[in-house]
């Protein structure tokens, strides 16, 4: 199957085309990609193209894309770094099942390629200093001199090496080094480092080891281990790739990986340097690596940005052989176009005006019915927006002298109250020493829906404008922080100074916010759009006295040509979009799944019944049940799901876990299947017919109506083996293979069962289940 075949309307590009012909020729049966991050810090958005593309082409072409942690630098490597990388790929996305690995696995294999190179006189041990070695291999122009000790025999270099790696020498003392060409163009080949001497901690292997292999050793023997067939890599590495395939060449490892570069990610006001981002952390800059500003992973995601959205943006730049730089636009747009489809609209006033009607007598609460969604969005929910005698609008909604072109509330005026009727301002009282407003009286004629999304925002005729508000008694405390870019320059890695490119109003935090009442049940991580404001996450509810307090994920529209952030305009610096529709859509919620809210369930008794079901007969967990009762679609899906056979905890997982994720906005009823076919697919899996990889990608083809699952399984060849009698001569096949590692593995070196599985995974082709290759080793190595 070619790449175009399995990818559908993903674009081909030039890696496509190197699989395509690799698997035309015979070269490969399977494709096997992997991400190998180092866990030396946090991912950033640069990666999150690394990590589309490996998983991506992986899953396209049905093969797997190992996760491997290129652990060999334990002065810098930490278990943090381990965990938090695992749950941004997660996050994003992608899932590697059981290809779970670490080059720190493979150190005892590394160390007896090194005694073999030395043996057959590929390699020796260098006692020149760093500086030396530096000035030894010659400059661009000419050539490397030999080192002094090149000419060591092979028995004084494997004895040297054995001292070095049972701690007789001191950091520094020696290096293994191969024996290159020195006169190489590619100065990475005049005698390129393989070990050095490190007395330090491993964050795995404690003190077991104190030599630890290059980068540039460690990552082609990983990659052959483990079978990858294209490592794929940014062009920082191209000069690195006759190495990788000198190190291949010279360890005579069966497996010859292909590296292939890609030009990586360059963003416009982003730093993409994980050495610079740490800078920022470790100097307090900014509040750790989930800092909102941050380009991480996991600051685009507690900032509100969605993982939908990054992977739109990954395709959307493509995959190309040159850097260049792209703009940030593109990223935003990718953000905006998601927020827009998914973020249920509120109003929030960020620096709240008191205003009072004097129309509405006190203590009388009128409710408005508003559209949770636009007309063109297409989404079904509404929410009850209260008015009151006291009600709040935005400082910027009114000017009491107001300028030439100034369409809002002023002295005399009218405008219309979002969804409300209209106001009429008669009275100003001012703060005596500033002359700043204080409170508005204003007259108020009844008028509801208009103004909303039925007059598509217009004002009406002699009305001045629309603005939103809310109510004084019935409103939430909140707090917002409005974001802006963190670095004022366009390249800031070009600087040599990333701090003094640091923008230093990149956070305004405003207090005393005021926003509508039906954001009060909303799960932390909720995304909304504050109506003429932007796009807002609930980030925590640890705010003063309790306030809910809220973080800016973008601006409806672009305003970085200001060049700085101007927070007293914010209120005002986007208006409405004009909407189409003529009518309000006021129809009640049937099939909401982003609005988790109690109250749907005071109003159906259908729903509360539902929850009662869930958490009693099927033993959901409360999280769980909650989700999935909140519409009576969603909870009718997953009942099918459960009919067809799937076990309650695990339909309800794959439901809410990665069909939702998948949906886009789109409603359960445009899908081309029931729950019926999910709870098949869920039920394969759980009795092993199927594995969890396999089962998303016969999920990911369902979606695109590709027909029953068994009918899947079967065209693409993943069902899964787990008898006996099929895998048995594979296991007995692997340990006859490596009889090394099996007397390691009966010495007590237990580590290595990982590498034998692998083995028969290899030789099934991903095919086998693994826990039966698990019992059927353990039985037979004792």
């Amino acid at each position: 199957m070619t790449g175009t075949e399995a990818s559908g309307a993903r674009a081909q590009n030039f890696i496509r085309d190197i699989i395509d012909a690799d698997l035309q020729s015979g070269k490969h049966t399977r494709v096997v990609t992997r991400f190998p991050p180092e866990p030396n810090g946090y991912l950033h958005i640069g990666h999150a193209k690394a990590i589309c593309l490996n998983f991506g082409l992986a899953a396209d072409y049905g093969g797997a894309c190992h996760l491997r942690f290129d652990d060999t630098n334990p002065e810098t490597e930490d278990v943090e770094y381990v965990d938090a990388i695992q749950r941004d790929i997660r996050w994003l996305g992608f899932d590697w099942a059981d290809k779970l690995f670490f080059a720190s696995d493979y150190f005892d294999e590394f160390y007896e390629h090194a005694e073999r190179l030395v043996q057959r006189g590929r390699a020796y041990v260098d006692s020149l200093s760093d500086e030396q070695i530096r000035e030894h291999r010659g400059s661009l122009t000419s050539p490397g001199v030999p080192s002094p000790y090149r000419s060591r025999s092979p028995d004084e270099n494997l004895d040297l090496l054995r001292r070095m790696r049972h701690g007789e020498f001191p950091d520094g003392a020696h290096v293994l080094r191969g024996i290159g060409n020195l006169e190489a163009a590619n100065m990475k080949m005049r005698d390129p480092l393989l070990y050095r001497i490190r007395h330090a901690d491993h964050y795995r292997t404690g003190r077991k080891w104190c030599i630890y292999p290059m980068y540039d050793y460690a990552h082609p023997l990983s990659d052959a281990i483990e079978g990858v067939t294209h490592s794929i890599c940014t062009l920082e590495f191209e000069n690195n790739r006759e190495l990788y395939d000198w190190v291949l060449a010279a360890c005579e490892t069966a497996a010859r990986p292909q590296q292939i570069e890609f030009a990586r990610l360059n963003l416009g006001y982003t730093v993409m340097s994980k050495r610079k981002l740490l800078r920022l952390v470790e100097d307090r800059r900014v509040d750790g690596w989930d800092d909102p500003r941050m380009p991480t992973l996991a600051g685009l995601r507690r900032r509100g940005v969605t993982p939908e959205s990054i992977r739109a943006f990954c395709d959307l730049i493509g995959v190309a052989r040159a850097n260049s730089l792209v703009d940030v636009g593109k990223l935003d747009f990718s953000v905006r176009d998601d927020l827009n489809r998914r973020a249920p609209r509120v109003m929030c006033v960020v620096r709240p005006l008191r205003v009072v009607l004097d129309d509405i007598p006190p203590g009388q609460v009128e409710e408005f019915e508003a559209p949770s969604f636009p007309p063109d969005v297409g989404k079904p929910g509404t929410r009850r927006v209260p008015l009151s005698r006291v009600i709040y609008i935005d400082r910027d909604d009114f000017q009491a002298d107001p300028q030439p072109g100034f369409h809002r509330l002023a002295p005399g005026r009218e405008v219309r109250l979002r969804y409300a009727g209209t106001i009429r301002c008669r009275e100003v009282s001012t703060d005596s020493r500033t002359g700043e407003p204080l409170e508005l009286r204003c007259s108020y004629r009844p008028g509801a829906g208009d103004g909303g999304e039925a007059s598509g925002g217009r004002a009406g005729k002699g009305v001045q404008g629309v603005i939103h508000w809310v109510s004084a008694e019935k409103s939430l405390a909140c707090e917002v922080n409005l974001y802006d870019r963190l670095f004022t320059a366009e390249r800031p890695d070009d600087g040599a100074d990333v701090v003094a490119q640091l923008n230093q109003h990149s956070l305004d935090a405003v207090t005393g916010c005021r926003v509508e009442p039906s954001v009060l049940d909303a799960p932390i991580g909720s995304r909304f759009q504050f109506e003429r404001l932007g796009y807002f996450t609930l980030d925590s509810r640890s705010g003063a006295a309790g306030a809910l307090v809220f973080n800016r994920v973008i601006a409806l529209r672009d305003s970085s040509a200001r060049g700085r952030v101007e927070s007293a305009q914010v209120a005002g610096e986007v208006e409405a979009p004009r909407q189409k529709s003529a009518k309000a859509d006021t129809r009640p919620p049937r099939k909401s799944r982003a609005e988790v809210r109690e109250r749907l369930r005071e109003r159906s008794p259908e729903l509360t019944a539902k929850l009662e079901r869930f958490t009693g007969e099927l033993a959901l967990d409360r999280e769980q049940a909650e989700l999935l009762s909140s519409d009576l679609d969603l909870a009718a899906f997953f009942e099918e799901s459960v009919a067809a056979g799937a076990r309650p905890a695990a339909a309800a997982n794959w439901v809410l876990n990665e069909l939702v994720g998948q949906l886009g906005g789109r409603a359960l009823d445009a899908l081309p299947f029931g729950g019926r076919q999910l709870g098949t697919l869920v039920r394969l899996v759980e009795d092993g017919t199927l594995s969890s990889a396999g089962g998303k990608e016969v999920l990911t083809e369902m979606l695109a109506g590709a027909g029953e699952p068994e009918m899947i399984i079967e065209r693409r060849s993943l069902r899964q083996m787990s008898d006996t009698s099929t895998i048995e001569p594979l296991v007995d096949q692997v340990i006859a293979a490596h009889p090394d590692h099996v007397t390691r593995y009966r010495a007590g070196k237990t580590g290595l069962l990982g590498f034998l599985v692998g083995q028969v995974m290899k030789a099934s082709g991903g095919a086998a289940n693994p826990e039966r290759v698990q019992e059927l080793l353990r039985a037979k190595l004792g």
